[in-house]
């Protein structure tokens, strides 16, 4: 890829090299090798274990630990939103505790009005796929679907009582407003803790990008340019350091429009050493002057002020329509986990498990974007299982030592569990699973031998006949996608081409056409990405997708205004 800024619209006479996809072949060794622990890894498991604690200590206290299940499922609400900044972390978090409290709703007035085994597996399947669609509509993750299913098909498969049904989504509601306190009780301390993240995790693709233009991390640096655009737009009204850290994303920018390394505020020691000063608890460092920051960030202010209008409101909730429509790329994914689910619930019934359940949830975990996640995510989830249920023989004579140690040991796991979890799927489910089997324990005790054995077939069925509706209902959409984001992507360039050489274009103008450009490039490489994993479809236009990509860089280089330090500006990590 030419790293020279050339005129809109100028083609390349150079051929295309062919892009290697990011997800193609069956590789096990990759999909369970161990990577480096999310920055945040932390803060998810230190959430859910406060808010898990509170209600089951208190239910220890007036000795109804019976009713954990219920308050569980409002505590692990806690999960979520941890990557948003806190004004829609609070909108996003109130969500998911609703959505968690309507499906363990549907499944206990179900469970109440019915005991045919066959019926509760179809409506877990039913439940297991909307969440799903409904997750990734709103793309509301980590940890997506996995936890609303885990709670409403455990609540199918045990006995209620109409009358009582009320207490216990009392319980769960009560447990999720306090771990909706517990998402947001980090913004009395640190209220632009997610948006310095963001910026920080872009100046550091940016350095990425500096050292090394390839397309790979171009993309990576527009993608996470754009998504802390996406953090600050989110996060209310501007604030003094809201308003330097747009400054500081303004400044990442150039080393995807035209980097270079050693390039003045390209350079890729100073993009790291803003990154580790944007991540601190000091203030934020001020990047060089740069002629058209004040214009971008007037672009910003009127952007956000068009997002919080009534029309913007009605924009994006179209937007979510449009992902749930008829056409939508999410609903074959739907109907695989619809299928999948149903089946390892009903093969275990017929084999005589008692807890098809288990089958219901392996079986909906395994669903990723695309077939070949879902085949890593079958190893992943089966490695961790096993090694779970050998974890969960070991800790069980210590759990039974005293109710108190029982929930220590729920809370230790749930720790765990969100603490290894960033470094491998299998890797947390093997904290998951003793915690899953734990949990049975506040209802009384089990034999051991049976929890470990049904485990393990719920496991293997359930990873196995998962797998085989997902090779069975095939995607076709993705391709699709792809050729809508190639156009979407076409007619963004356009435009950005059209106000960048409008002279009497407002800048505001010029930057939202950028950044629309910039939005458009990542959807793109998503929607590649995700059809490259999919079987059975004809063949990827990956040289359509270089070129697009290609050419989107060379018009967001283009039309950037030329930005670069000023003789007396300070710079992002001097003294």
């Amino acid at each position: 890829m030419s790293d020279t800024p050339v005129r809109p619209g100028r083609p390349s006479t150079r051929k295309l090299p062919q892009l290697s996809p990011a997800v193609r072949r069956l590789a096990p060794a990759s999909a369970l090798r161990l990577s480096r622990p999310s920055d945040t890894w932390f803060k998810p498991a230190l959430s859910v274990v406060v808010a898990s604690a509170v209600p089951h200590l208190t239910l220890l206290a007036v000795g109804r630990l019976d009713l954990i299940v219920s308050t569980m499922a409002g505590s692990l609400c806690a999960l979520y939103g941890h990557g948003l900044p806190y004004a829609r972390r609070a909108r996003a978090v109130a969500g998911v505790v609703l959505g968690m409290a309507a499906g363990l709703a549907v499944s206990l007035v179900t469970a109440s009005l019915t005991g045919s085994t066959a019926v509760l597996i179809a409506v877990g399947a039913l439940l297991a796929a909307v969440q799903k669609v409904l997750c990734d509509a709103t793309r509301i993750g980590p940890p997506g679907h996995v936890i609303f299913t885990f709670v409403s098909s455990a609540a199918l498969f045990a006995p209620h009582h109409l009358g009582r049904i009320p207490g216990h989504l009392a319980l769960t509601l009560g447990a999720g407003a306090f771990a909706w306190l517990v998402a947001l009780a980090p913004a009395l301390v640190r209220r632009e803790g997610p948006e310095r993240r963001a910026v920080a995790r872009a100046l550091e693709a940016a350095a990425v990008c500096a050292e090394d233009p390839g397309p790979r991390h171009r993309n990576a640096a527009a993608a996470a340019v754009h998504a802390a655009w996406q953090c600050l737009l989110d996060s209310g009204r501007p604030t003094p350091v809201r308003r330097s850290l747009e400054r500081l994303v303004v400044h990442a920018e150039t080393a995807f429009v035209a980097p270079g390394p050693g390039a003045g505020a390209a350079d890729p020691e100073r993009l790291r050493a803003g990154a580790a000063l944007t991540r601190g608890r000091g203030p934020v460092p001020t990047p060089p002057s740069a002629p058209g920051t004040a214009d971008e960030l007037y672009g910003i202010d009127a952007e956000r002020a068009v997002l919080r209008a009534r029309e913007g409101r009605r924009a994006a909730r179209r937007t979510l329509l449009r992902r749930l429509g008829p056409g939508s790329p999410l609903l074959p994914v739907a109907v695989r986990t619809l299928i999948g689910c149903a089946l390892a619930g009903y093969l275990c019934a017929a084999l005589g498990v008692g807890r098809p359940y288990w089958a219901i949830v392996t079986a909906a975990s395994l669903y990723q974007a695309n077939l070949t996640l879902s085949w890593n995510r079958a190893l992943q989830r089966t490695l961790g299982n096993l090694l779970g249920v050998l974890v969960f023989a070991a800790v069980l004579p210590v759990s039974r030592i005293s109710p108190l140690a029982l929930v220590c040991c729920c809370l230790f796991f749930g720790f765990a569990a969100e603490a290894l979890i960033t470094r491998n799927y299998w890797l947390g489910s093997v904290a998951v699973t003793p915690m899953a089997l734990l949990v049975l324990e506040f209802g009384g005790a089990h034999p051991a031998g049976e929890l470990i054995g049904d485990r393990v077939v719920d496991t293997v069925l359930g990873a196995a006949t998962g797998f085989l509706a997902a090779t069975l209902v095939t995607n076709r959409r993705a391709a699709g996608r792809v050729e809508q984001a190639l156009d979407a992507t076409g007619r963004a360039r356009a435009a950005a081409e059209r106000t960048g050489a409008d002279p009497a274009a407002e800048p505001a103008e010029r930057d939202r056409a950028r950044r629309a450009l910039t939005a458009s490039l990542v959807e793109l490489r998503e929607a590649g990405d995700t059809a490259a994993g999919e079987w059975w479809q004809r063949a990827l236009p990956e040289q359509r997708l270089l070129a697009a990509e290609q050419a989107g860089h060379r018009t967001l280089a283009a039309t950037a205004p030329r930005r670069g330090p000023t003789a007396h500006a300070p710079s992002i990590g001097a003294e």
